[in-house]
């Protein structure tokens, strides 16, 4: 009897994106892609999507250069590439007007990418819809998700009507999409065999991080259901918050009885140096330990890897921010773990009451920043649901597509408080088009649309990072981020007055100027005729800590020195955790000082302007 194949996925993002925060440059990609192509064992590497794009712009670096040099070795090699893609929100955190989302695959399928895994974070087929067509027509294959998760709601016989309603709309192929491995074993089986006997011509992907312990169990069970793709790791990233390593994978499959690939164990080695060599450069610093392990703890919460790896960088700033307070009124201070336990305790109490949302992408990060932000205003004597950003509020009110579960009484009185209207209509309705706007802008700018209308996307994708790279600011900021950490990383300590060093960078050197305190230096914003504002009047304190943004995307016009607000105005925005935080004016009067320029870090209580 012939043995049924299973065939491996190298998931070479995710494993990047769920042990920190930054992906390899491209340089370090094209260097390491030849061998992972040698190691005969993957028939697919997930090769962008996501964050990585965003990544490449945090580094200077286009992103585009980046997908074509990093995709082309694969498809050379006929191995197939595949990009992960949120559906209404495109590759960003945010909903994406439609002609940017059409523009998006076909710019992808251009770049060398084959497959589009889309997923919805609410599992609302609507927002799915879109992208199949749109995949299609560019010629990718359209792979859909359901996004895994444990509740009352999310049942066997909903993950399987999901799958089949997937497949009616056009769905190529499907993926179970496990992102917090929090998904059981026999349950996840039973999908994919419900999947496999309704339509056993369409192929089947297993995607499931390690963190909580079923994953090895979960992927011999949807095996068992008929799965002809799983995607893994490889050390020294597989585990913990990432994916099981391909050789543990690889030697269970085929003590069952299962066709997989061999791996050339010295291309591994090879890889595997590789990716120590790029930690030991500079993407280790932004890998906390803790990230490396696996933990029960996580089943709880049932928060993803992918956001796990961002998590534990975000604690360390919310702790002091926490302790500063404590410190200050004589209470005693609290350590990592324990602020770890209450966030976990506190997301269990969160997520039912605002209706179940998968915890992916970007819901995970609107759930834990709620949850993280009750737990901030709780240990300072306040009480819950005193902030909401106001794309969780969008998540709530419906405007991101249907939750899952019932929302709790408290959660719609607030909205009835706040005069906030609830959205039963189509997600992509709220979003118009806006190519046309950016192709205007790009003009004025000077900036070439790029090779496939490539350079358009990227700015309408992501107009804040795209500025800043090509400003400048994002390859310095990254290269001072880069020599802190590398500062604290020696354990010795830091200078209080900035440091001018020279780093060099893919053959290029660059002066930067790096400050050591834990305030961004204040900036007096000038009138037109140059001179400075003297800043008086009442002072905007920050209510949290993040980066100031006097707009959150381009069609907001920015307030300046000289521009009257009333109270309740919202003038700026705080960038914390992934979420752009409103800020509100607590007075009426005339901006005379904005302290800070967009993107600049501040902290809870710092000054962000004076009114008078």
């Amino acid at each position: 009897m012939k043995r049924r194949e299973v065939k491996f996925s190298l998931m070479f993002r995710d494993m990047w994106q769920s042990s920190g925060k930054y992906v390899p440059r491209v340089d370090q990609l094209v260097k390491i892609a030849p061998h992972i192509v040698k190691m005969g064992c993957f028939a697919r590497v997930e090769t962008n999507g996501g964050g990585f794009e965003q990544v490449n712009l945090l580094f200077g670096e286009n992103p585009n250069k980046a997908v074509r040099e990093w995709t082309k070795p694969f498809r050379e090699a006929g191995i197939q590439t595949h990009m992960l893609d949120r559906g209404l929100n495109g590759i960003r955190m945010s909903p994406v007007p439609a002609d940017v989302r059409k523009l998006f695959y076909k710019v992808k399928k251009a770049q060398g990418t084959d497959i589009a895994r889309t997923f919805c974070g609410l599992n609302d087929l609507r927002n799915i819809a879109p992208s199949i067509t749109y995949a299609k027509e560019a010629g990718m294959i359209s792979q859909c998700s359901l996004c895994i998760t444990h509740s009352p709601v999310h049942t066997v016989e909903y993950y399987t009507n999901k799958a089949l309603e997937l497949i009616k709309m056009g769905a190529d192929e499907i993926c179970i999409k496990d992102m917090a491995g929090i998904g059981r074993p026999v349950s996840l089986g039973k999908v994919v065999e419900n999947i496999k006997k309704a339509h056993p011509e369409i192929p089947v992907s297993y995607h499931g991080h390690a963190g909580p312990g079923f994953n090895v169990a979960s992927i011999l069970e949807v095996c068992r259901g008929g799965c002809d793709y799983i995607d893994v790791g490889m050390e020294p990233l597989s585990w913990g918050t990432g994916h099981p390593d391909v050789i543990t994978v690889q030697e269970m499959l085929k003590d069952a009885g299962y066709d997989v690939p061999e791996i050339n164990m010295d291309e591994y080695m090879k890889v595997r140096t590789m990716i120590q060599e790029f930690m030991d450069d500079f993407l280790g610093l932004f890998i906390p330990e803790r990230n490396r392990l696996m933990n029960s703890l996580l089943i709880k919460p049932g928060l993803p890897g992918g956001m796990m790896g961002s998590l534990m960088n975000d604690l360390n700033s919310n702790l002091i921010n926490i302790n500063k307070y404590k410190v200050k009124h004589n209470l005693p201070e609290m350590d990592q773990d324990e602020l770890l336990i209450k966030l976990f305790d506190e997301v269990a109490y969160v997520w039912p009451r605002v209706g179940y949302p998968p915890l992916v992408t970007p819901f995970s990060q609107y759930v834990k920043n709620l949850a993280l932000m009750n737990v901030m205003q709780l240990e300072k004597g306040r009480e819950r649901w005193a902030f909401i950003a106001d794309d969780i509020w969008d998540m709530i009110l419906g405007k991101a597509g249907r939750l899952p579960g019932k929302l709790a009484p408290e959660i719609i009185e607030k909205a009835k408080q706040e005069g906030r209207e609830f959205f039963e209509g189509d997600p992509q309705d709220n979003y118009p088009d806006v190519l046309d706007d950016y192709r205007k802008l790009m003009k004025e700018k000077n900036w070439e649309l790029g090779q496939d209308d490539e350079e358009l996307f990227e700015y309408a994708m992501h107009p804040a990072q795209y500025e800043a790279y090509k400003s400048g600011k994002a390859k310095t900021d990254f290269l001072e981020e880069v020599e802190k950490l590398r500062q604290a990383s020696d354990c010795r300590e830091l200078p209080k007055e900035p440091k001018t060093i020279t780093v060099e960078l893919e053959g290029e050197q660059y002066l930067v100027t790096v400050t050591f305190d834990d305030k961004a230096p204040a900036a007096i914003v000038t009138e037109d005729n140059g001179e400075p504002v003297a800043g008086e009047g009442k002072e905007l304190l920050s209510p949290l800590e993040g980066n100031f943004y006097l707009t959150k995307n381009t069609q907001e016009t920015p307030l300046k020195v000289g521009d009257y607000v009333k109270e309740g105005d919202v003038v700026c925005y705080i960038e914390a955790m992934k979420t752009y935080n409103a800020i509100s004016s607590e007075f009426e009067g005339r901006i005379t000082e904005i302290v800070h320029k967009p993107g600049d870090a501040v902290g809870e209580d710092d000054v962000l302007m004076k009114i008078k």
